[in-house]
């Protein structure tokens, strides 16, 4: 993997990810794929919205299909039909929104099965190696995603856990040997305490990895810890090397954290807001269970030129979901994840010419102009 940094306004960056599966331009929003599958929208349709490269669940993975099947089928690229670009996360996430199926040690995460019960060890080593049998074109490092509030002790312990678990990865790896295709990222932590964040974000960047992750936000802190703590990161990671946030966002935390110098993004919004009839508009929210949607025959974003804006109504969505039509979740989430790519795609241009922070403004505004809410 290559980052190659274009060109900057302000903090704000446009760059490019070369991978041997294709070029990512950042900023960039990552899909998510859990299990192998973005839901509700095939992999043709993702090339049709744009999508550059998405994001799969190591954790569920390995539980099923397992790395056996994967292997046996080339990887996760050919298992899924997905012949682009493939970031797979460690299980960190898991750790914290599995909390009850799980034991942490120095080791690492045991995890109870949440299919069938059964017990199955996470180290630092492992994950490497599942994430080697899956093929993904970057995999990151095994972390502790910490919860909010956590007091700061422990988050300073678990900040130092995830510090000796991300030099595990990248002993393992230089040991045992990553294919040329792969690369790895590290992921910083600390909570919502500046001086664990910076210690964790500067002792990151003596280990050299590939790209460095920013984890353990947007988990329920106030939306100006979350930039606060993003500020933090960005101000030491180096600008050489591209920065994912991790499970960001909503449109405005997207907007807001790539004038904080963030290149990459995930987050299931789109795709889950889109299966629960809510669209992401440039005009804000619109409920398409909405009543005031039932004789509305104009697009569900006029601005937008997805495949559902352009062939379908506002009156007929509706109809769908109040149907409970499998079309209406496809439909909903090609849209969503269209408004995601435009977003990136749009601010990387106003970054190119310099024009970044006036764009984001008059996009925010638009946002707030007309939410409909549900009736």
């Amino acid at each position: 993997m290559k980052f190659t940094l274009l060109h900057r306004d302000g903090n704000a960056r446009a760059g490019i990810i070369s991978t041997d599966r294709g070029e990512v331009p950042t900023p960039i929003f990552m899909p998510v794929g859990t299990q192998g599958a973005v839901k509700a929208i095939e992999p043709r349709e993702l090339e049709e919205v744009g999508a550059r490269i998405i994001l799969g669940n190591t954790y569920h993975l390995y539980l099923r299909p397992g790395t056996k099947v994967i292997e046996a089928a080339g990887g996760l690229h050919r298992f899924s039909g997905w012949d682009h670009p493939i970031l797979t996360d460690s299980g960190g996430y898991q750790v914290f929104s599995l909390s009850e199926l799980r034991d942490l040690t120095e080791e690492g995460v045991q995890f109870k099965s949440h299919l069938d019960g059964s017990l199955h060890l996470f180290t630092p080593e492992k994950v490497v190696d599942i994430q080697r049998s899956l093929g993904s074109d970057i995999m990151m490092v095994l972390d502790e995603c910490t919860p909010y509030p956590c007091d700061e002790g422990y988050a300073a312990r678990s900040g130092a856990m995830t510090l000796r678990w991300a030099e595990r990865c990248r002993v393992h790896a230089a040991r045992t040997g990553l294919p040329e295709s792969q690369s790895m990222f590290a992921i910083v932590q600390g909570s919502v305490y500046e001086s664990l964040r910076e210690q964790s974000a500067r002792a990151l960047t003596h280990m050299e990895f590939d790209g460095y992750a920013i984890g353990g936000l947007s988990v329920g802190e106030p939306e100006h810890l979350m930039y606060r703590m993003t500020e933090v990161c960005t101000a030491i990671l180096p600008a050489e090397r591209p920065r994912y946030l991790m499970g960001v966002g909503t449109p405005e935390n997207i907007l807001e954290s790539i004038e904080r110098g963030v290149d990459m993004f995930d987050c299931v919004l789109p795709t889950r807001n889109g299966r629960n009839a809510v669209l992401f508009t440039r005009e804000g929210k619109l409920n398409m269970r909405n009543a005031a949607s039932a004789f509305d025959f104009s697009p569900p974003d006029p601005g937008c030129s997805c495949y559902t804006c352009r062939h379908f109504t506002r009156a007929y969505l509706r109809h769908l979901f109040k149907s409970r039509e499998i079309l209406a979740l496809q439909l909903a989430t090609i849209h969503n994840l269209t408004f995601y790519l435009w977003l990136v795609q749009s601010a990387r241009e106003a970054i190119l010419q310099d024009s970044y922070a006036g764009w984001k403004s008059r996009v925010l505004e638009g946002f707030s102009a007309q939410a409909t809410e549900a009736s």
